[in-house]
């Protein structure tokens, strides 16, 4: 399989992402460091990411991230929610954020993806407690489709990032 960030670099007009879950990987330093009150994103794996972005938008690949939140916020969204801008927009993705109660006629698959140009589908699995376990490259046309739409679904009704009041 494909790295992530080698499907990034494949990409030619989108990169999508769909994140559902309140937390992930709740021991990443620079969570840690913002729940000690410094925010910290030049971090090797921050910097790593913005330039992966920069890269894509610079071919002309749009990135767009759409996160469907639990209101109020849990403390892991809040903190994805304030190094949005300076670490997402700054880098070129477009970000936009749906509270979950506003999902809930949506036909959602039940894992976070990327979706890559409409067709290459990587499903990230996390456990419990929102850390990483691994990520499934999915080529079944019927599930491709389904993130397809689920995507486009909640970007469509998901208000963009300088907008977005949490509540």
């Amino acid at each position: 399989m494909q790295s992530f960030e080698q499907l990034f670099a494949a990409a030619r007009h989108t990169a999508v992402h769909l994140e559902m879950r309140d937390g992930y990987m709740r021991d990443d330093p620079v969570f840690v460091a913002w729940q000690a009150g410094r925010i910290e994103l030049d971090g090797r794996d921050e910097t790593a990411w913005r330039g992966l972005v920069r890269e894509a938008t610079a071919r002309g690949v749009a990135v767009r991230r759409a996160r469907i939140v639990s209101e109020p916020l849990s403390d892991y969204t809040r903190f994805e929610y304030e190094i949005t801008s300076d670490h997402n927009i700054a880098a070129g993705e477009d970000v936009r954020w749906l509270a979950r109660r506003h999902a809930t006629d949506l036909a959602l698959p039940g894992n976070d993806f990327w979706l890559f140009d409409g067709s290459t589908l990587l499903v990230n699995h996390f456990d419990g407690g929102g850390n990483w376990l691994d990520s499934e490259l999915v080529t079944d046309d019927a599930a491709v489709k389904l993130c397809a739409e689920a995507f486009d679904a909640v970007w469509h009704r998901a208000i963009p990032h300088l907008d977005y009041r949490p509540a």
